[in-house]
C-alpha cells in the first residue's frame, strides 16, 4: 500500500514518521521524499516548518551520526567521507568532529582489541594487514602506525 504524498500534510507526516525512527539530513529527508513521490516545492515548504519547530535539526543529526559511527569502530575520517557523501556541509561537519568528545585514539585502540585480540604483528604481512583494516576504519596513518609498533599513542 503506497501513500500518495501530494498534500503538505501528508509529507509533513511521512517526514515525521520518518524522523520519529532517527535523525536524518535534510538532504537526507528531501530524497526519502522524492523517492516517494512528493513535489519538491512541497518538500522544501515543509522541512522548513519542520526546521522552525525543532523537529529537523542538522546539528542533532549530525552529533548522533558521529556518535553511532564511532562506537561502532569507525575513525574520523571514514565519518567526514561519509557525511560528505551524504550532503552535508564540510565545515559542520568539522565542528561535529570537533565537538563531538570522542578520544579517537581510544577508539582505534578498543577497534583493534576487538578485531586483532590485542595481538602487535609479528612480521611485515600481519603488520599490512591489521594496518589497512585501522585505516579503512577511518584512522589516520600516523595513529595506526604508533599503535602496530607498539609505542604508546600520546607520545
Amino acid at each position: 500500500m503506497s501513500v500518495l504524498l501530494d498534500t503538505p500534510v501528508a509529507i509533513r507526516r511521512t517526514a515525521m514518521d520518518l524522523l520519529a525512527r532517527r535523525e536524518h539530513g535534510r538532504v537526507e529527508l528531501t530524497r526519502k521524499l522524492r523517492q516517494r513521490g512528493a513535489p519538491p516545492e512541497l518538500i522544501e515548504a515543509a522541512l522548513d516548518r519542520l526546521t522552525e519547530e525543532g523537529l529537523l535539526s542538522e546539528s542533532r543529526y549530525l552529533e548522533s551520526f558521529v556518535s553511532y559511527r564511532a562506537r561502532s569502530g569507525y575513525g574520523p575520517s571514514r565519518i567526514r567521507e561519509e557525511l560528505g557523501q551524504r550532503g552535508l556541509q564540510r565545515a559542520d561537519i568539522e565542528l561535529a568532529l570537533k565537538e563531538c568528545g570522542i578520544d579517537w585514539r581510544e577508539k582505534l585502540e578498543e577497534t583493534w582489541q576487538r578485531k586483532f585480540s590485542g595481538q602487535l604483528p609479528i612480521d611485515a604481512r600481519e603488520r599490512a594487514k591489521q594496518g589497512r583494516f585501522l585505516m579503512y576504519r577511518g584512522y589516520s596513518p600516523e595513529m595506526v602506525g604508533r599503535l602496530l609498533s607498539g609505542r604508546s599513542l600520546d607520545d
